[in-house]
């Protein structure tokens, strides 16, 4: 059969095969053909590995099991372990044969039946055979008493119950010489010590001395060829020893003093030039390790592992490696000796070696190291390989904002590590490096000419790229002033046009993506009050982005030129220098953390496709706290372009001097916002730079806005005369095509008190406008009733995600003193759930008394039901 399954030369003459050959065998079973019974199981076994069942001959395994004849025996318990396993029920019908043949004069019939349980045992028959096992540990044979003490390793895993039978028989094993019985006997005892805790302490109590002189013997044992590998004797054993051994000492004192001795020695004679000898000496690293405190022992462990790093195996200085980063825990001062050993690792060419190193590295940097160690994976970093700059780039990152000792060196490392791998830079990293720029004022201008000079050296970094027009836009005036010379810089000639031309290079850079080019633009537009002179060639680098293919850089183009073209004296505002980032935005400090103020200064950056590090547009869901359906949810930012890329604030809510920003409001045009006109509705386009899919009629209708507004009066934001709030209204009537619709339609609802506290009354009046249920005007007015003046007043509100809100400008950011006047802003509600669910909105009344943050907030759920 055999020559014939190998002859073969396709899968279907194989299967054909096997079932002309199955087909003779299921034959021969039904004929109970007792001579060829075990050749037949034989071949079963056979078509077995070969994968094809076989379950046919189950039975004849127990009939060969039940045989007198040890071949026949000995064929039926080798079917039974393959063919076989613990889940079958025909396994049931086999115990009593084992039990029987457990018990038979010939010892390597028992031998048979001990290696069959071994393999096979469920729980069942280990509890019904455990007493002959247990007998069988003090058989006379020592082989039969090696399998009967890897039986019990069995048993004891199987039904952990019966551990303590097993206790005593196993612990005389320890005295064995011969070494099969004695490794056995201590692979017993530490499974018995793994399932039982009081065999545990039964083994510390009385087998600590004897495992000790063991083990002593063996490591001073002459040569014996019998045992010998590599000039020891019987690593096995002296392994298993050390293992037994960790199990013991580990949370004993005592018993961790008894085999300091011996560790010891064994850690100091072993030789290490062979594999044996290494696998020795880690794993009695590992049981020092495990052991209760010793000082000299974990140095003497650790400095076994500093050699295992010189050894020319990549397999044992990968070990080496794993067993530093479990020791460091313990003992890192002593692996700081190896630091320079470990850093030779992470340049290794296996790649598993240098992640390992430089796992350990990043585990071994602290305040102390960190500059010669971050020296050195840098230097490290400019010839490595470019599948691990990746990993290693990450690292050092990490390593120079956890560990950095001053904002200088944090700029240094950081600018070298992206020049030399800005691609492998993650956005969050390059972020909070703009965040230390922006706080590090006093050096700025040393910043923005490291930046400039990196920057000429090499335009393929991308994450540089974006610093540095960041920077340059920012702080360009002191980088071609010289603003700030330190005394370890050299001086640098640079003009407005060099500055210019990097931008320009930037804009037109092939291989730069959206949004470094759409930073470098923003830069560009920031230069143009900066650089008065560059101003009309600013101009037309900018007006020949308005032809780009581009949409993004299309419509930014747009916006900036007429910008410049129309609006001059609201352009210096737009682009004066962003206000210093609070660096509490590299711990990811939730914003509303401060009670008594609301200031953006305080939320998340946001990771933008201009790539500024601000504020968020939209903190009043953190503010209030909303966490579910049925609390009101954040406000839409919308993605006001200048708002987001200059971080200022052009909300006409709230004054210049109070500090304070109102989120912009959904679908909004930011020059609206600037003018403090009216809003489009909710279903025109909103004509936003971070609208990718704004389509050419959007573009149009911008433009078409933009060109209407030029002969429009412009307002105040913050206007609080009747004067100025009547042109306000008068301007919101040429965006509404029926501006007479709410006054005819009228108030249909009742009002109510919505808010009221000791001093402060908030009203609502409602009305809708015929044929649109869902939609719901609301005129909020404010009054206070206490003698003092409200300044900065500034109000904000959150609704549940089925609602959409939209704020109107309020008419003022005063309120008077003692009811002697009011200030009213008007909302807009769409209730997308109108008939399901009624209104519900959380709110936030923010204003200064006496030069004081005062905050209010509440929630209303007294809406009229109907709304």
């Amino acid at each position: 059969m055999i020559r014939a399954i190998r002859a073969c030369k396709t899968a279907a003459e194989e299967r054909a095969v096997v079932r002309k050959e199955c087909a003779a065998i299921r034959a021969a079973i039904n004929e109970n053909d007792h001579d060829y019974r075990h050749r037949n199981l034989a071949k079963l076994m056979f078509i077995h590995m070969l994968g094809y069942p076989t379950h046919f001959g189950q039975m004849e395994c127990l009939k060969l099991i039940a045989s007198a004849g040890f071949p026949e025996k000995r064929i039926g318990y080798l079917g039974l372990m393959l063919l076989l396993d613990e889940r079958q029920e025909v396994l049931m019908l086999v115990t009593n044969s084992l039990k029987q043949d457990l018990n038979h004069s010939n010892q390597y019939i028992v031998g048979l039946a001990l290696c069959a349980l071994g393999n096979i045992s469920s729980a069942e028959m280990a509890r019904d055979l455990a007493p002959d096992v247990e007998r069988l540990l003090q058989f006379r044979d020592p082989n039969t008493r090696k399998k009967a003490a890897l039986c019990s390793i069995r048993i004891i895993k199987k039904v952990p119950d019966l551990a303590e039978n097993f206790m005593y028989p196993a612990s005389s094993l320890l005295k064995e010489k011969h070494h099969g019985v004695l490794i056995t006997g201590v692979q017993l005892c530490t499974d018995l010590c793994k399932v039982s805790s009081e065999a545990l302490e039964y083994f510390r109590e009385n087998c600590i001395e004897g495992l000790v002189k063991t083990l002593r013997d063996i490591a001073n044992s002459p040569y014996s060829p019998e045992y010998d590998m590599a000039g020891i004797t019987d690593p096995f054993l002296h392994i298993r020893l050390l293992k037994l051994l960790r199990l013991l000492g580990q949370g004993d004192a005592d018993a961790s003093d008894c085999m300091t001795d011996i560790l010891a020695q064994v850690a100091s004679r072993t030789e290490s030039n062979k594999n044996a000898g290494n696998a020795i000496l880690y794993e009695c690293v590992q049981t020092i390790m495990s052991i209760e405190d010793n000082g000299g022992l974990r140095v003497l462990a650790i400095n076994i592992l500093g050699r295992f790093l010189s050894n020319r195996d990549n397999n044992i200085r990968y070990v080496g490696l794993n067993m530093l980063m479990k020791a460091i825990v313990v003992d890192a001062k002593a692996i700081q000796r190896h630091r320079a050993t470990i850093l030779e690792c992470v340049k290794d060419s296996d790649a598993s070696i240098q992640k390992r190193a430089l796992e350990l590295v990043y585990l071994l940097v602290n305040e102390s190291n960190v500059k010669p160690l971050t020296k050195e994976l840098i230097e490290y970093l400019e010839v490595s390989d470019q599948e691990f700059k990746g990993d290693i780039t990450a690292k050092i990152c990490s390593l120079i904002e956890k560990f950095s000792p001053e904002k200088i060196w944090y700029i240094d490392q950081m600018l070298k590590v992206l020049s030399e791998a800005g691609n492998f830079v993650k956005d969050e990293v390059w972020h909070a490096l703009i965040v230390v720029i922006s706080n590090a004022s006093d050096l700025h201008g040393y910043t923005v000419r490291a930046l400039y000079r990196a920057f000429r050296a090499s335009t393929e970094q991308e994450s540089l790229v974006r610093v540095a027009v960041w920077c340059i836009g920012e702080y360009g005036d002191m980088l071609v002033n010289n603003v700030g010379m330190l005394d370890i810089e050299e001086p640098i000639t640079v003009t407005e046009s060099d500055a210019v031309d990097a931008i320009e290079v930037a804009i037109k850079h092939h291989r730069l993506d959206l949004t470094t080019k759409a930073m470098a633009l923003i830069a560009l537009f920031k230069l143009s009050t900066r650089f008065p002179a560059c101003s009309e060639r600013i101009k037309d680098i900018i007006f020949q982005n308005k032809r780009s293919l581009v949409l993004e850089l299309q419509q930014r183009s747009i916006e900036f030129n007429c910008i410049l073209q129309k609006y001059q004296n609201i352009r210096s505002a737009l682009v004066e220098r962003m206000p210093v980032l609070d660096e509490a935005t590299l711990s990811g400090r939730k914003a509303g953390s401060l009670a008594t103020t609301v200031s953006t200064s305080t939320i998340a950056p946001c990771n933008l496709p201009n790539g500024v590090a601000e504020p968020a547009a939209a903190p009043i869901g953190d503010l209030l706290d909303l966490s579910s359906d049925d609390v009101p949810a954040p406000i839409s930012s919308g993605g006001d372009f200048l708002q987001d890329l200059l971080a200022i604030d052009l909300s006409p809510a709230s004054a210049p001097s109070s500090g304070t920003s109102l989120p912009p409001k959904a679908g909004t045009d930011v020059l609206l916002d600037l003018l403090s006109i009216g809003t489009p509705s909710p279903g025109e386009s909103s004509p936003s730079a971070l609208d990718m899919s704004s389509s050419t009629q959007d573009n149009k209708a911008l433009l078409a806005n933009l060109n209407g507004l030029a002969s429009l009066s412009l307002l105040p934001a913050n206007a609080t005369s009747p004067e100025s709030s009547a042109g306000a209204m008068g301007l919101l009537d040429v965006f509404d095509p029926n501006p007479q619709k709410r006054d005819e339609n009228g108030p249909a609802y009742p009002s109510i008190v919505a808010y009221e506290s000791n001093s402060l009354r908030m009203t609502f009046n409602f009305s809708k406008q015929p044929g649109d249920p869902q939609t719901t005007f609301i005129q909020a007015t404010f009054t206070n009733r206490s003698p003092n003046v409200y300044d900065d007043f500034l109000f904000q509100a959150a609704v549940p995600k089925f609602l959409q809100l939209q704020l109107d400008p309020a008419s003022s950011n005063i309120l008077p003193a003692s009811g002697n006047g009011s200030i009213t802003q008007n909302l807009k509600v769409t209730n997308t759930q109108h008939g399901k669910k009624p209104l519900a909105m959380r709110i936030r009344i923010a204003y200064k008394v006496n030069d004081e943050d005062v905050l209010e907030q509440g929630q209303i759920n007294n809406f009229p039901s109907d709304l």
